[in-house]
């Protein structure tokens, strides 16, 4: 009897230290920081797997989304705007300003650039 508890308190002793061995090493990927903002947890791991190996972020094609540029001109003042013309060189967004209706064309380029 007192060899079987022996050999039951050895095997969740190992059992213990293989759990709790993996969580220390994981534990190594995170950093405190302390900045402007106060003390904060850094994880390492989250910012390599956002970044490729080139250090550019993958987010689809490079050209303007017709989202944004429709952003863009409700933030210059066109009410009910809408893309009306999509090419691959330009976006055209139409709207109603106070003087009537109104266009704007977009490049179709990073940033939505204004033309």
């Amino acid at each position: 009897m007192r060899k079987s508890l022996q050999f039951i308190l050895i095997g969740l002793a190992g059992m213990t230290g293989l759990t709790i061995s993996p969580t220390i090493a994981a534990a190594q990927d995170m950093e405190l920081r302390i900045g402007p903002g106060g003390v904060g947890v850094y994880d390492r791991d989250r910012d390599r797997d956002r970044y490729r190996y080139d250090g550019y972020e993958r987010r689809g094609p490079r050209g303007c989304d017709p989202g944004d540029a429709l952003d863009i001109a409700r933030g210059e003042g066109l009410r009910r705007a809408q893309v009306v013309r999509m090419s691959p060189r330009s976006i055209v967004v139409q709207g109603m300003t106070r003087r009537g209706p109104e266009r704007m064309i977009f490049a179709n380029r990073r940033g939505c650039p204004e033309i």
